[in-house]
């Protein structure tokens, strides 16, 4: 009963988001339709998991909005068998989302600073069944060399720039999506590495992300 329950409260949230445009494309809708949020919220406020807000999952750390991740994962422009790295895997419900969207011929790389939180992730990694993604404990700001270069970088934390070792580790012609800005807001910006530069492509205001950690 309690699961029928969440997936009613899935696909109001998702309708939602359609509605108001954070949702345009067919393949992140049905990501979203897909991945079961509540595994990815703390158990204690699970009745919560389809509201859309953003919610505290422990170490000063919250999973963020559903609407303001779909304007991020939109701005990203990803197909399906692409590398994409996201820094700041907090609860790992984001990673979970790009795993559906890039399938199963794609790969996801997520760093997590925070031990108890990289240990959360993987464990609810577990409990959804996603099998293409791959967790480092360590400074986001170094990124993974070792496995770049990358199609797709999303940053979920705020920052006032983007660290130059993941300017470094994307791909010419791929994309990054980062909160950029002070303390208590930022916009989300696009930007595209061209030449060997990036490129800004698009900023959307205002949203407010918890601090990336370096």
């Amino acid at each position: 009963m309690r699961e029928n329950n969440f997936s009613e409260k899935r696909k109001s949230l998702v309708q939602g988001m359609v509605s108001e445009g954070a949702l345009k494309s067919r393949e992140i809708e049905r990501a979203f339709l897909s991945v079961k949020r509540e595994i990815f919220f703390p158990e204690s406020l699970g009745k919560f998991a389809y509201e859309d807000n953003a919610f505290p999952i422990g170490r000063g750390q919250t999973i963020s909005q559903p609407s303001t991740i779909a304007v991020m994962l939109e701005m990203l422009d990803l197909h399906r068998g692409m590398k994409v790295l996201e820094i700041g895997a907090g609860s790992a419900y984001v990673l979970a989302l790009l795993s559906k969207i890039v399938g199963l011929e794609g790969k996801v790389f997520g760093i997590e600073i925070l031990p108890e939180l990289k240990a959360l992730a993987e464990k609810n990694l577990k409990s959804a069944k996603c099998g293409n993604i791959e967790l480092l404990l360590g400074n986001g700001c170094e990124g993974w060399p070792e496995k770049s270069p990358f199609d797709r970088i999303l940053i979920s934390a705020a920052c006032s720039e983007i660290p130059k070792a993941l300017e470094s580790q994307l791909r010419e012609n791929g994309k990054i999506v980062v909160p950029l800005g002070e303390k208590f807001s930022q916009e989300i910006v696009l930007m595209q590495k061209q030449k060997g530069f990036l490129e800004e492509k698009e900023r959307k205001c205002c949203f407010v992300f918890v601090p990336l950690q370096c």
